[in-house]
């Protein structure tokens, strides 16, 4: 065997992102020291990106189960049933680190990632989605920033022909030195042809398939576990490049090979490329893998085992398929103009095996490598503890507001709610022909082709809660997820996550950690909407903007659920003039860390509004009746800004058309935050039961009725909405 181990030194150690521990943990496992191959192959298997180590002990807590559930976390995406012999394969990935060092890359190559993750498993991808974070619009980075990811996002989703259906973005001062780029795709399947990782059969062919290897993405996912410093432009050669042709016909070969019944197990190559797909397939098996290193295709000349092993090309899957399927399976992916090549074998060995240039460069354990990674419980501040670390102050008397019709135009056009019309029309949402809404609404609503049913799809997740009260934070961002998809008419199913953190190792940022999970799991459990697949992100802060600054705690939700009908599909905007405007959820009460505070008084102040979960539940279930027996006929979730911003979305949506309100007795119920809510529009006549009527609609203002003072004229209201981007983009 060939033994470079003497190059192993403390510093080298260290440059691969392990402990002194943990590699005394490796060296014991062995029996022997690693030479750089194998500590390559165990530094990203056992990478936060890769290993979870800190944040498993959690994530075993949240519930994941329910009879709706073909396949919860640990396979390359979650599955549920949505009937007919049908499959939704879903899920939410990262890509934050890449895309602030290079963020049309970053962006396009998160989206392939995840789109490998669901057709990998059977699925025909139908929907994109993204969840998007950024710093201060006037930070000097970041509108290179937005413009790149944004065009990475179109430039990927447009060609590989998958509709981008919606997403959100959302602009905050701690994310200047470390962006986040969520994305989520969707997929459709037959419940009878699910596809998994696990490689079984010993003699079994291991084949490799897609674009050729290079040097691209090398050490990615170790990059990915740490934060950044003042030298991050260095890290630039570890971000990976796409190829949205190539991923289309990867789709569409890897689709057609599965149709065959040849294939006993597929893995993406995704983070820590041919090193996580050969290391799960054979551990999810528990087998042994043999691979041949001379046979892996290359574009680049003289490329080691260790580069091999560690690159991030993109567009690339590993398949074990059944013995006498080669040349079969290899005339389809001639055809599709994609390599294909036998680089191996199952074994009985348990262990990982390389061959090089007749030489064995790396023989390891398997049990070691995937089993036995690292897991850690971090220590991390108790609630009271961490409220006093948070110093988010008691909110003291707030005064009144002296004009919510300024007020109203002025949140209008602040970066969390101004039109993201700039955004999504750069993204192709109706190719595929079957996307039913387009981008803006409450949930995207796409049909599962040749039925009637279709699946809303949303991404959900307020910072500011979340870093104010961790616990009630995490039970909003599964709440407001359940009300998008209730406010379309959909029966919420499951949820992926991305779980987006700043440095584990510090108390504070573990205990945003563990209190934003705690509450997600209650909300979850209380809506039995559980969580079937994800991904974890952390260390994102960044040195290099002073201090260590992290990231606000951002548990980025991915949310699913099931229309049997999708004609009874509910809109956000005004249908009527006379409509009656009703208010499910009761008059609002807080404005403690509300989008009003902050962008009209630059206050953070307060607690989070507490999340009701029974209310929650009854109120979504309430919405979602009166939709399906055709009562109402515009919906829309009364979230960031309160009822005035929702009534003035809904009617600037569609139509154009006004709304005449009753009087407004405060500021809190004009703008306050209170969750469980939903404004429903009605034709006039009928009456919506538990809800309050505040209005109805008609003419082209925002006003209130009896000489009220409020008097917004909607084409103030466009501009105010439509002013961001537009002067931003072409200042």
């Amino acid at each position: 065997m060939s033994t470079a181990t003497s190059a192993i030194s403390p510093d080298v150690v260290e440059a691969h992102g392990l402990s002194e521990d943990e590699y005394s943990i490796i060296v014991r496992r062995l029996n022997r020291k690693p030479n750089l191959v194998e500590l390559g192959i165990f530094s990203v298997m056992w990478s936060e990106h890769c290993s979870y180590k800190s944040s498993k002990l959690h994530l075993k807590k949240l519930p994941t189960e329910a009879p709706w559930v073909i396949c919860g976390p640990g396979e390359n995406a979650g599955i549920i049933d949505i009937g007919d012999n049908q499959a939704c394969i879903f899920k939410m990935e990262s890509h934050n680190h890449p895309s602030y060092i290079e963020p049309y890359q970053g962006a396009a190559t998160g989206v392939g990632g995840i789109l490998r993750d669901v057709f990998t498993m059977g699925a025909r991808p139908v929907a994109n989605m993204n969840a998007l974070r950024f710093g201060r619009p006037d930070h000097p980075k970041m509108k290179h920033l937005v413009q790149g990811v944004v065009a990475g996002i179109g430039g990927y989703g447009n060609c590989v022909g998958v509709p981008t259906v919606g997403g959100e973005t959302n602009f905050h001062s701690a994310y200047d030195g470390n962006i986040l780029v969520n994305a989520m795709t969707v997929g459709v399947a037959d419940s009878d042809r699910i596809f998994y990782s696990a490689a079984t059969g010993v003699g079994n062919p291991i084949v490799y398939v897609g674009s050729k290897t290079g040097r691209d993405g090398i050490h990615g996912a170790t990059m990915a576990s740490t934060d950044f410093s003042e030298d991050t432009e260095e890290k630039r050669p570890t971000v990976q490049v796409g190829d949205p042709f190539t991923e289309k016909l990867l789709i569409e070969a890897c689709l057609e090979l599965m149709a065959t019944d040849s294939i006993v197990a597929i893995q993406d190559m995704g983070a820590a490329g041919l090193t996580s797909s050969s290391v799960e397939m054979a551990s999810n098996g528990g087998v042994g893998i043999r691979l041949d290193m001379n046979m892996v295709p290359c574009r680049e000349e003289g490329m080691t085992p260790y580069e091999m092993m560690l690159s991030e090309s993109q567009e690339r899957m590993l398949m074990v398929l059944k013995p006498g399927k080669e040349t079969m399976a290899e005339a389809i992916f001639s055809k599709w103009e994609l390599d294909f090549a036998v680089i191996g074998e199952v074994t009985d060995t348990g262990h990982m095996v390389l061959d090089f240039d007749g030489e064995v460069v790396c023989d390891i354990p398997l049990g070691p490598l995937a089993d036995d990674a690292p897991e850690y419980d971090r220590p991390h501040l108790s609630r009271e503890e961490y409220k006093a670390w948070a110093r988010v102050k008691p909110l003291e008397q707030i005064p009144e507001s002296t004009d919510i019709g300024a007020d109203l135009l002025k949140l209008m056009a602040s970066p969390d709610l101004a039109s993201r019309r700039w955004i999504w029309e750069q993204y192709d949402s109706q190719v595929m022909a079957d996307t039913l809404s387009i981008p803006g609404g409450d949930a995207a609503v796409v049909r599962v082709h040749g039925t009637n049913k279709a699946l809303a799809i949303t991404t959900d997740c307020t910072p500011r809660y979340c870093y104010a009260d961790p616990y009630e934070g995490g039970k909003q961002a599964i709440a407001e997820a359940y009300r998008n998809l209730c406010a379309v008419g959909a029966r919420p199913l499951a949820v992926t996550n991305c779980l987006n953190f700043g440095n584990p190792q510090r108390p504070e940022i573990m205990a945003q950690f563990v209190g934003c999970l705690e509450g997600m799991g209650d909300a979850c459990r209380a809506l039995d909407f559980p969580i079937v697949s994800g991904n974890v992100s952390l260390y994102n802060e960044s040195k290099a903007t002073g201090g260590g600054s992290a990231i606000l705690p951002t548990p980025a939700i991915g949310g699913v659920g099931l229309l049997d009908d999708y004609s009874k599909m509910a809109t956000i905007g005004f249908k009527n003039e006379g409509d009656g405007i009703w208010l499910i959820g009761g008059r609002a009460a807080h404005l403690s860390q509300s989008l009003w505070l902050r962008e009209i008084l630059a206050r953070e102040d307060g607690a989070t509004p507490p999340v009701d979960l029974d209310k929650q539940r009854a109120n979504g279930e309430l919405v979602r009746r009166l939709i399906e027996e055709g009562k109402v006929n515009a919906v829309h979730d009364v979230s960031d800004g309160g009822i005035l911003v929702t009534v003035a979305e809904m009617a600037l949506a569609n139509q154009e058309l006004g709304a005449i309100l009753d009087p407004i007795a405060s500021t809190e119920e004009a703008f306050g935050e209170d969750q469980g809510r939903y404004l429903v529009t009605a034709t006039r006549g009928v009456e919506v039961p538990n809800a309050i009527c505040i209005g109805s609609t008609g003419g082209h203002l925002i006003e209130e009725c009896r000489g009220g003072g409020l008097n917004v004229p909607l084409p103030d209201l466009r501009e105010a909405s439509d002013s961001f981007f537009r002067d931003w983009m072409e200042g």
